[in-house]
């Protein structure tokens, strides 16, 4: 069933408004018809079932709720990937596969050895575009809100905001790493309400960190962490780590 996003306001007397692309795309692309069914999510982790009870052109399309439920689909966790800029599409990949791994916000980040650099000019495109990757493979895999990508930060920055989770993992190929796995079990343990500590996941570009930038994330209080024996690639890694954090906090 297609599934679209939606602000709180365009929500009144019991009927949902879709407007701009996503009532194009319910008109033009998928040509549905009054009396077909949609599923509406407001980004605050509840989920409407609604049939189609009218069309303005393709301007606007109309539907009438018919039953609400909180979405169960959603890791219990909030997960926020940092992840260092790298050169390609590579970031565009990252960005459709963690959402689909259930990550909650994506932050672009530039470090020393980062190939590709950030230019001011270009960053609201290329963060509206980034957004526009999150929200497609939202709806693809059926997440329950929508996960935000930021505009990029620095890497000082990166570490100022991967403090607000209770657990911080900065994931290096360096000396003085210990296991992910054995760090999950530790911190991820569902607490008596049933609730899981949140996590802020840091990812280097092709790269990896410098000595200078793990010292750095050490000192801020990111726990320095392996991903098993060999080097992954920077595409890899936050996908390999999401998925771990997935198996422990959600499917163990």
């Amino acid at each position: 069933m297609p599934r679209f996003f939606i602000r709180k306001e365009q929500i009144e007397d019991k009927r949902i408004t879709l407007t701009g692309d996503d009532a194009h795309h319910v008109a033009r692309s998928l040509r549905m018809a009054v009396g077909e069914e949609i599923t509406v999510c407001d980004m605050q982790g509840n989920e409407y079932s609604c049939t189609i009870s009218g069309f303005d052109a393709d301007r606007e399309v109309y539907a009438d709720i018919t039953d609400m439920r909180r979405a169960d689909n959603e890791p219990p966790c909030r997960i926020r990937l940092f992840q260092a800029l790298s050169k390609g599409d590579k970031l565009d990949t990252v960005i459709q596969k963690a959402v689909e791994c259930g990550v909650y916000e994506i932050i672009p980040f530039e470090s020393e050895r980062c190939i590709v650099r950030l230019k001011d000019e270009a960053e609201q495109r290329k963060t509206e575009r980034r957004n526009k990757i999150a929200a497609e493979a939202a709806k693809q895999c059926g997440r329950g809100i929508l996960p935000t990508v930021s505009p990029t930060v620095t890497f000082e920055k990166a570490l100022e905001l991967a403090n607000a989770s209770e657990l911080r993992l900065f994931c290096y190929e360096g000396d003085g790493t210990l296991p992910l796995g054995k760090v999950l079990d530790e911190h991820l343990s569902p607490r008596s309400d049933g609730s899981v500590a949140d996590i802020s996941v840091i990812i280097g570009s092709e790269g990896g960190f410098s000595q200078a930038e793990a010292n750095a994330a050490v000192s801020a209080g990111m726990i320095p962490i392996g991903l098993g024996k060999r080097i992954l690639r920077t595409e890899t890694a936050p996908i390999f780590a999401l998925s771990c954090i997935i198996l422990k906090c959600e499917l163990s």
